[in-house]
């Protein structure tokens, strides 16, 4: 199931475009304010991130990068009714992997995310990262910055699993 978080001000365009995507059998979370888009990434990694640029607390493209900086491939769709050439050149700048203008047809929005998840399920996944933190299956090193750090093989798994899990909750049990 296609997870999505919505960070858009506007009800009634947040309410069309989730029931929408739910028929589609997505499950859609919509947010009113970029700081609980920020709390709950935190908690959870969604399938893909879609975004309106003006909110009342903050502008989306400063979420964009804050994203970026933080999960490299998770995707990110602007829809916005910014859609001059400088605003969609700086949402592609700031790391969106799509940019859709308001308004638009609900099925080219979910039609662009499909195309789009068919073309990250491609990416590579031998390196994981968290902040600094770098792990590399391959070669079964982690790095803070490019700086290797020596841990162990309990070690190593236990974050390996924590990383593919990055913004979910282990159990004891599971480690």
């Amino acid at each position: 199931m296609i997870e999505v978080y919505y960070a858009e001000d506007d009800e009634t365009i947040g309410k069309s475009v989730k029931e929408y995507l739910e028929q589609q059998n997505c499950k859609v979370t919509v947010f009113d304010r970029i700081s609980d888009v920020r709390k709950a990434l935190i908690g959870h990694l969604p399938t893909v991130v879609l975004l309106d640029w003006n909110m009342p607390d903050g502008q989306g493209n400063e979420l964009c990068l804050w994203i970026r900086e933080r999960w490299k491939y998770i995707p990110i769709i602007y829809l916005t009714v910014r859609g001059d050439s400088h605003d969609i050149v700086t949402g592609f700048q700031n790391g969106a992997d799509d940019y859709v203008v308001k308004p638009f047809d609900l099925a080219v929005l979910y039609s662009r995310i499909l195309a789009l998840l068919r073309r990250i399920e491609g990416i590579d996944n031998t390196k994981l990262s968290c902040d600094d933190l770098m792990l590399d299956k391959e070669r079964t090193a982690v790095y803070d910055g490019k700086k290797e750090i020596v841990v162990s093989q309990p070690e190593y798994r236990i974050l390996l699993i924590l990383m593919e899990n990055k913004g979910k909750t282990i159990t004891r049990n599971q480690l």
